[in-house]
């Protein structure tokens, strides 16, 4: 059965590029990103994973912690990755999992029969530091993914866990945010200094509080 939110990610042992790992060890207190590509040596997985490297900073600033998988073995990754840091101008630093054996494939449900009976899709799962799945998404193999996106929904939950509030449509980091219906206007004025507009009884804006 596949994970759903709020449910806790699976731990597993793996070889990476980067050697062996205990995916919570590797995890510690800080969010982590699993995402899977098709294969090595693939056209899309190759910007992906540049893209991912380019963006390392940002993820490191969120404290965020990258893993990617696939059903290849690590000597591959490893040739793929020289490939990957030539034509995309970068570095890559974060663990390849080989998961020649499909353990983790298959404890996070990442091959779809229908869409191919080896190769995983391109999922991703973002976790947070208490091992509880916080996204997922699943894109097909001909798409690749918008990785700014991802940043932008840690950006998300990470102020939404922090405080009373959710994030509108096409939220940016420094937009405005929703106050939870849960809170009453009266206690909201206090709550949120800046103030509060009010659109509806339902629907209240504030300016986004800070996320540290």
């Amino acid at each position: 059965m596949s994970l759903r939110l709020g449910d806790t990610a699976p731990n597993f042992k793996a070889v990476t590029s980067k050697g062996d790992i205990d995916f919570y060890e590797f995890l510690g207190d800080s969010w982590g990103v699993l995402f899977s590509h098709p294969a090595d040596f693939t056209p899309v997985c190759t910007t992906e994973l540049g893209r991912t490297a380019q963006l390392q900073s940002e993820f490191d600033k969120r404290n965020v912690k990258v893993l990617a998988v696939s059903v290849d073995p690590v000597d591959k990754h490893l040739g793929w990755i020289g490939d990957i840091n030539e034509t995309q101008n970068t570095n890559v630093e974060f663990p390849l999992i080989a998961d020649d054996d499909r353990t983790v494939s298959g404890l996070y449900d990442m091959i779809h029969p229908n869409a191919s009976a080896t190769a995983t899709v391109r999922s991703v799962f973002v976790i947070g530091p208490d091992k509880k799945v916080k996204l997922t998404l699943t894109y097909p193999a001909s798409t690749g993914r918008n990785f700014l996106e991802i940043l932008r929904v840690i950006d998300s939950m990470q102020l939404t866990a922090k405080h009373s509030v959710a994030t509108p449509a096409d939220w940016n980091q420094g937009d405005d945010v929703i106050i939870s219906t849960a809170i009453k206007t009266e206690d909201a004025l206090k709550k949120f200094p800046k103030g509060v507009k009010e659109i509806k009884p339902y629907l209240r804006y504030t300016a986004q509080p800070a996320i540290d």
